[in-house]
């Protein structure tokens, strides 16, 4: 530039007037988005000096967000000849939205006279032009501009140059990935209105003997047997649901005498009940077993004994099965069968009585009583049964009586739970964090407070719960899946999410152009929603399928009237914005 030349106003205007903007292969993700500037007129004589990039590539164009950033690789060339030897350029990228400006680190670029800091370029041969931009991503990013922005001088005259677009809009699919779409898990009550308790007796006999002998009719264990039966029969909060004589025989002697043995003995135990029964009125059906050589609680008795080289005899039991072989060979075990006669045999000569009791709890209506007038005479689990029995409004105030009277870490972890729910996520993470200080290694906590921390925008904290939450009743995969998503990794969210059939999973597809895939995997999801629907018509627009774009959207209305605006203002469908079927269903 000539030293005396000056842009007026009225050169500043021609000079916006003849940049010609050349717009080649305009694509979602690998296209770059190529603008040819052709700088006629700052002022005629000016012309060879002016300091400006040509041919610019912006990669990628449309921008797009991965992770939280909007990042851009912008590059050109200073042509021949043009960029003047005492010329400054300073490029900043702005990207431009909703009224708002996002500033990107500028980069600036010298002649070959200048001695300030920058990168030299020389005049004759001109030189490359790169840039990269990095913005932080906010939604109304979505619909956006990216310029740059030129401070230009030669020597000591400034020159204004316009801000020069070079990119189109944020793709923001990538935040269609949510937290949200992983769904969190509940700390179950276990509470149960029936439970069964097993109550148990033996009645032993001598060696080859069925007859019963008082001593063992009168014993502690048979007697309480016995009250139990009436108990449960005369209890309303009780019944009986299985009463069982099961005679048996100790493994010696021959099969024939012991099957007989077995059968006598559980027939004259299962007498002595019934009569016992009838004399207090209990009125309830006796299902008879029989074993005739109790192998199973020789063993066992074995296993439990502290007999010298009782290793030596339970391997014999390991390496023969026929009754007659195991026999003979532990009987030639000389040393140990008098310990094995005097200590295991006898306890297995026996009828055994077996009662199983059902205890009833109490009803919905006893406990929802009880909750409103006396909850402290709820135990825990009734406590947190109860709260599955009320609305959803009043659902917090039983688990907030809960953390009072018992301190569960489930009362704070189903209270998170219902803020997450409420999109109140401070409050969700705060909850969470106070069940992980009565358990902190519980999967099921760190999974929940992993997919807060994500919807939190806390990868790190979130990162660190999944790595604790291995076990839990959640979709941990999926979450992880998520959480790759949400970095920007889309390789590793695609390992992680495997054959998983989630909308976020749709998403990690879709970003790694899977179009097939994620067509496949949004058919299946289980629970579609209006993301689901928004998502189906997102392939679509990048299929060039308009019905599948129709549809989807059609769908994604009907469930979320929102999803119009963010139709309005999404790239994915820049398409569309003139189809006059596409404005119908957003307008």
């Amino acid at each position: 530039m000539q030293p005396n030349c000056v842009a007026s106003t009225s050169s500043k205007t021609k000079t916006t007037n003849t940049i010609q903007l050349n717009l080649i292969g305009l694509s979602m993700k690998k296209s770059l988005f190529f603008v040819s500037i052709v700088a006629v007129a700052m002022l005629a004589s000016c012309s060879k000096t002016l300091p400006q990039p040509e041919q610019i590539a912006v990669n990628p164009s449309p921008l797009e967000v991965k992770g939280d950033k909007v990042n851009a690789e912008i590059t050109g060339t200073f042509p021949e000849k043009k960029f003047a030897k005492k010329g400054v350029l300073v490029v900043t990228p702005v990207l431009k939205y909703d009224g708002q400006e996002a500033l990107g680190e500028p980069v600036t670029y010298i002649g070959e006279k200048v001695k300030d800091n920058g990168k030299t370029v020389n005049y004759k041969q001109g030189g490359k032009y790169s840039q990269s931009a990095s913005f932080d991503y906010v939604p109304a990013m979505a619909k956006s501009e990216l310029y740059l922005r030129f401070q230009a001088k030669v020597g000591k005259k400034e020159i204004e140059i316009p801000d020069l677009k070079i990119a189109d809009g944020v793709v923001a699919t990538a935040k269609l990935a949510e937290a949200g779409d992983c769904k969190l898990v509940l700390g179950a009550d276990k509470f149960q209105r029936i439970i069964q308790e097993v109550q148990e007796a033996d009645i032993k006999f001598l060696i080859q003997q069925s007859n019963l002998r008082d001593s063992e009719l009168k014993s502690q264990e048979v007697k309480d047997l016995q009250a139990a039966i009436k108990d449960a029969n005369d209890d309303e909060k009780k019944a009986i649901n299985k009463l069982e004589v099961s005679g048996y025989a100790s493994p010696e002697g021959g099969m024939d005498l012991n099957t007989k043995l077995a059968d006598a003995r559980q027939k004259n135990a299962q007498k002595f009940l019934q009569n016992k029964m009838k004399k207090d009125k209990v009125n309830a059906e006796i299902e008879a077993n029989t074993t005739a050589e109790d192998w199973e609680g020789f063993q066992a008795a074995m296993e439990n004994s502290n007999i010298q080289d009782k290793e030596l005899v339970l391997r014999v039991l390991s390496m023969y099965s026929d009754p007659e072989e195991r026999e003979a060979q532990i009987k030639n075990l000389s040393n140990v069968y008098k310990n094995i006669a005097d200590e295991i045999l006898p306890a297995l000569r026996r009828s055994r009585l077996i009662l199983t009791t059902d205890l009833i709890g109490k009803s919905d209506e006893e406990i929802l009583a009880l909750l409103k007038d006396d909850p402290k005479q709820l135990n825990v689990e009734e406590m947190l049964y109860a709260a599955t029995l009320v609305d959803k409004a009043e659902r917090e105030a039983v688990y907030a009586k809960v953390a009072e009277q018992f301190g569960d870490w489930r009362a704070y972890n189903n209270i998170g739970m219902i803020k997450f729910e409420e999109g109140n996520i401070a409050e969700a993470r705060r909850n969470f964090a106070k069940a992980l200080e009565i358990a902190p290694n519980n999967a099921d906590v760190n999974y929940n407070a992993a997919l807060a921390a994500m919807a939190d925008g806390d990868l790190d904290k979130a990162e660190e719960h999944l790595g604790k939450a291995a076990g839990s009743k959640g979709n941990v995969k999926a979450a992880m899946g998520t959480l790759y998503t949400m970095k920007g990794d889309y390789a590793a969210a695609k390992a992680a999410y495997g054959d998983e059939a989630t909308n976020n999973a749709a998403v990690q597809q879709i970003l790694n152009q899977d179009y097939e895939a994620a067509r496949q995997t949004l058919a299946k999801v289980a629970e579609p929603n209006a993301t689901t629907a928004y998502l189906q018509a997102v392939v679509g627009a990048r299929t060039n399928d308009r019905e599948a774009v129709y549809a989807g959207m059609k769908e994604a209305v009907k469930r979320d009237a929102s999803m119009k605006e963010k139709a309005l203002n999404d790239i994915e469908f820049a398409k569309f914005a003139e189809d006059a079927e596409f404005l119908a269903i957003i307008k």
